[in-house]
């Protein structure tokens, strides 16, 4: 069952200098780092309450957060919302036609299992489920 936002993935360039940036404005003291190599991206998230923002920055040009990038520029690049069992979600959507760009779900940042759904049947959002262990 999807319950709440998770967190919001914004897309940056350089990962860094958004940190600072984001330090300014939220005047957060602990921060994530890591990498997803799967993703082809780094990633840095905070916590504001209950949401985690995740930074997020491509490690080569073939990543989707860079083509993203390239096409809409830096800024809010989804939505992910927490699951409490991501297959049975990805199940109950496809049979709703809701469109998946991930059939199963895969390895995301924190452990986490995560799978898209494509924009094309979300209103041009792209969202992500989230599953923490």
């Amino acid at each position: 069952m999807i319950n709440a936002i998770d967190h919001i993935g914004i897309a940056v360039l350089n990962l860094d200098e958004s940190i600072e940036l984001y330090k300014k404005i939220f005047e957060f003291k602990n921060i994530h780092r890591e990498i997803v190599e799967d993703q082809m991206v780094k990633v840095a998230s905070f916590s504001l309450g209950d949401v985690k923002i995740e930074l997020t920055a491509a490690t080569n040009e073939n990543s989707p957060i860079a083509k993203f990038i390239t096409k809409n520029g830096e800024g809010i690049h989804h939505l992910a919302f927490k699951s409490n069992d991501v297959k049975i979600d990805l199940d109950r959507l496809k049979n709703s036609d809701i469109k998946l760009i991930d059939e199963k779900a895969k390895l995301g940042a924190h452990g986490a299992l995560i799978a898209f759904l494509h924009p094309k049947s979300t209103g041009s959002v792209l969202m992500e489920l989230c599953q923490r262990k």
